[in-house]
């Protein structure tokens, strides 16, 4: 009995291992023959599904990264009656799943940004895309708790959101390049310090 293709499973496949090449090596040195020997999958298989290395990059960012953001960040901030114990959930979580591949190889949004939004505008526009969401998420979740009495009313909640971004992501950054769980440990626990001053007590 032949066996029957599943072109889904396919594209899951190549966007699986084109996010990791992607995360180790960056957009242009990423191997487009690595990446299928992690598949099995031939070259005519991938451009039936990408007709170029480009619309392969795009999708990681549009599909597999945007997944990644959405159940790491964004559902749990929407879903919560308590944000500043969702931020620091979010953060917790966010290093326990992936610590060890943010400090060998850093964020895989961030090194994007620093990689090609500024040659590439469609890469930075849908990095941006990623950054606003997560944004917007966080300053929404802190305007429900100044709602319910349990955020500060002064607090400025679409600038901690940026901020709490810029040191998120500032504090991946250190740590790989210091190969260094320890400075991970400590931006994580000067930050989340900082959110426990957000509280209304």
């Amino acid at each position: 009995m032949l066996k029957q293709r599943n072109p889904d499973l396919s594209r899951q496949n190549l966007l699986a291992a084109a996010g990791d090449e992607i995360h180790q090596f960056g957009f242009h040195a990423a191997s487009i023959s690595r990446i299928l020997e992690k598949t099995t999958l031939t070259r005519g298989a991938l451009y039936h599904h990408f007709p170029s290395k480009l619309a392969l990059g795009y999708a990681v960012i549009d599909e597999l990264f945007a997944g990644y953001m959405q159940k790491l960040w964004i559902e749990p901030l929407l879903k919560t009656d308590n944000p500043i114990d969702a931020i620091e959930g979010c953060i917790q979580n966010t290093y326990h799943c992936h610590g060890a591949e943010l400090i060998n190889f850093g964020c895989p949004l961030n090194n994007l940004s620093q990689e090609m939004s500024a040659i590439d505008e469609g890469f930075r526009e849908r990095i941006n895309d990623q950054y606003e969401k997560w944004q917007t998420a966080l300053s929404k979740a802190l305007k429900s708790g100044q709602l319910s009495g349990q955020v500060k009313e002064d607090v400025d909640t679409e600038e901690v959101a940026l901020f709490i971004i810029a040191t998120v992501e500032g504090s991946i950054g250190l740590a790989k390049n210091k190969k260094a769980a320890a400075a991970l440990n400590s931006c994580t626990h000067t930050l989340i310090g900082y959110l426990n001053g957000l509280r209304r007590i």
